[in-house]
């Protein structure tokens, strides 16, 4: 995808956090409510991912280069890491604040119009991360899809905060109002644990994910149909992209030339069902022993068993 495109989304979901964090915090100030000054803070860290975001998508983006051979996509995983650090501490800043009213219940005001601003807030919101989160797919973008994800949970909990004080306005139920903020902290939290997660398994070089490796095992099952071998598999993605690497066992006296021909077939199939691969093979003859020494990853080292 155009990296002009990406930055442009970016652009676009800074300023939709803008617009939200003024909405959210007229309507704070106008009411009062614990609740809507949550929904802020939350708008608030949605400023500070997308900024953070931006930094990353610049550097995940950049060729490959000497010092780095296999690029730079897994800046994008430091993003996602970065959101979910900044969500835990709004969570945390949020519950204070509602322990606080919780033990010292107040009053709200002029709610119609409080509420009126969070909805609109919230359909800046609810539009922007529809298309991150569908360009983040797309583009194979954890940084967008990260960013979409966040702006998605944002509009469920100002609908959450929306019914609460409306609720609280209803019935004078002024506890309710630091309730519905303790419950807006927590669904943060959730959400910030599922990014964190997400940045480290692929900081640790996490496989393809399962629809992907039963691509790759139909692609290297139609070659093992006439007579090629496969072993060491190994998978791995870094951002937007992934890496495949397999040795290639064919008979030993096959020459050179036909089996750089399979092996460049069996590139090519690989590629054309995972077109973001960066595809790596070894061929071996296979009635050599020594090409069975080095299906783990050290050689001659034990291959652990399939849990």
């Amino acid at each position: 995808m155009d990296r002009r495109r990406l930055f442009r989304l970016l652009w676009l979901s800074i300023a939709a956090a803008a617009a939200t964090i003024a909405l959210k915090a007229t309507a704070w100030l106008l009411t009062g409510s614990v609740g809507l000054l949550s929904d802020a803070a939350e708008s608030l860290v949605n400023l500070a991912a997308a900024l953070v975001a931006m930094a990353a998508l610049h550097w995940a983006v950049k060729p490959a280069d000497q010092e780095h051979a296999y690029g730079h996509a897994k800046a994008e995983y430091f993003s996602a890491g970065a959101e979910g650090v900044l969500i835990l501490a709004a969570a945390v800043s949020i519950a204070v604040a509602a322990v606080d009213r919780l033990l010292d219940p107040q009053a709200i005001d002029d709610v119609g119009v409080g509420l009126a601003m969070t909805a609109l807030a919230s359909g800046i919101n609810l539009g922007v991360g529809l298309v991150l989160v569908r360009t983040g797919r797309r583009a194979r973008s954890i940084t967008l899809e990260a960013d979409g994800r966040h702006l998605m949970t944002d509009v469920w909990t100002s609908a959450g905060v929306i019914v609460g004080v409306a609720g609280v306005a209803l019935t004078g139920w002024e506890w309710l109002d630091p309730v519905i903020a303790l419950a807006v902290a927590v669904n943060i939290v959730a959400t910030a644990s599922r990014l964190v997660r997400r940045s480290a398994g692929g900081l640790m070089d996490r496989a393809l994910d399962e629809p992907e490796r039963r691509k790759i095992d139909a692609v290297l099952e139609r070659f093992e149909r006439d007579g090629v071998q496969f072993h060491a598999l190994r998978t791995r993605q870094a951002g937007s992209r992934a890496f495949v690497s397999v040795h290639v066992l064919v008979p030993g006296q096959w020459s050179v030339q036909h089996g750089h021909d399979v092996v460049e077939d069996v590139d090519a199939a690989l590629r054309d069902e995972l077109p973001y691969a960066s595809v790596f093979t070894h061929l071996e003859p296979a009635e050599d022993p020594r090409s069975f020494s080095d299906t783990a990853l050290d050689r001659d080292a034990p291959v652990p068993p399939i849990s």
